[in-house]
């Protein structure tokens, strides 16, 4: 059965996939209202696209869902989103120091959120942004749903928990979620401390990009867009309950990533990088088998990997004074 939901929140809003979902969301005819929850004010055009400018369905907030949930809870009580999609989470696989911070937002937040929400007479569903980590390193090949868990860091058992807490939800109390589990994503927007936005950058400054471990790293990649579309089929289409993996048939090595982007920048990729000391605790490979997601749904990414990277230089070309003043290392906050 087709659900249909006429006011959609995006919880994580103001990330870069967020943004890409709010996009989608507006082109759809039937959607009354958009609302996006971030925990910062609205990012400058750079990262926000501009998405939902001069929409009147389009609504932002400022909200932090770990230390401000009571605002959180009015706003939702304000816009009554029938469906709520949450892209917010403390995502960074190098998760050792203050760890405990992952499980605050990643686990506690939503245990929080979740419970309060299921008593709204105006909520309908939840839908989850899982993580392909959750599975761990893929040595024998692609990850299904039915492949065990093996998180290797804090950040990716505090996803599983997560994923496992809705599930515990829907079994007792027919809480309705769905989580999607996709490849590492990527788009135009993007934060630079992130692969793809980092090298087009420093190819088109002229700046040397460390390779980290030589870039032998294997990852399967899915461009926001598509992941945008297979978030909005499982939430419409997909069995209530249901777990589902997105992502691309191959992985391919961190060094390749970086080899066409050089090439789409027109750069030679010998002397634009360095090679840096890998990630001790880094995983050797992310794949994913999506079948589950081709066979019941029909959903397929549209966006090849070589027209992403091409798009990825020329939004990095066109935003270049604007990236300059941004920063390129991750930062953990409050």
């Amino acid at each position: 059965m087709t659900r249909s939901f006429k006011r959609v929140a995006v919880i994580g809003g103001d990330g870069v996939f967020g943004v890409h979902m709010l996009k989608f969301l507006l082109e759809q005819p039937h959607i009354e209202r958009v609302v996006s929850i971030g925990r910062n004010q609205r990012k400058p055009p750079v990262y926000s696209l501009d998405v939902g400018q001069g929409d009147p369905r389009f609504a932002y907030y400022q909200a932090h869902m770990v230390h401000e949930h009571d605002i959180l809870m009015r706003i939702f009580d304000q816009e009554q989103p029938d469906c709520i999609i949450n892209f917010a989470a403390l995502a960074y696989a190098t998760s050792w120091v203050d760890s405990y911070r992952y499980y605050d937002t990643n686990v506690v937040a939503l245990a929080r959120i979740t419970e309060a929400i299921r008593e709204r007479d105006y909520f309908t569903h939840w839908m989850q942004i899982g993580s392909s980590e959750v599975y761990g390193p893929a040595v024998d090949g692609p990850c299904s749903e039915t492949s065990p868990a093996n998180p290797t860091s804090p950040y990716a058992v505090s996803k599983l928990a997560g994923d496992m807490h809705l599930k515990t939800y829907f079994d007792s109390i027919d809480f309705p979620m769905n989580v999607i589990r996709p490849s590492n994503a990527y788009g135009p927007g993007q934060q630079l401390y992130r692969l793809m936005p980092r090298a087009a950058f420093c190819a088109l400054t002229g700046q040397t990009f460390p390779l980290e471990g030589g870039g032998v790293a294997e990852k399967s990649f899915i461009h926001a867009t598509d992941l945008a579309a297979a978030v909005h089929i499982i939430m419409t289409e997909g069995s209530l309950g249901e777990t589902y993996n997105a992502g691309t048939e191959a992985a391919v090595s961190i060094r390749h990533i970086v080899e066409m982007t050089a090439a789409a920048a027109g750069v030679d990729f010998e002397g634009f990088v360095t090679i840096a000391p890998g990630r001790a605790t880094e995983d050797s490979r992310y794949w994913l088998d999506s079948t589950k997601m081709h066979d019941e749904l029909g959903w397929r990414p549209q966006i090849s990997l070589e027209t992403g990277v091409v798009e990825m230089v020329e939004w990095a070309r066109a935003n270049l004074d604007a990236l300059k003043l941004q920063t390129q290392q991750f930062s953990l906050r409050s």
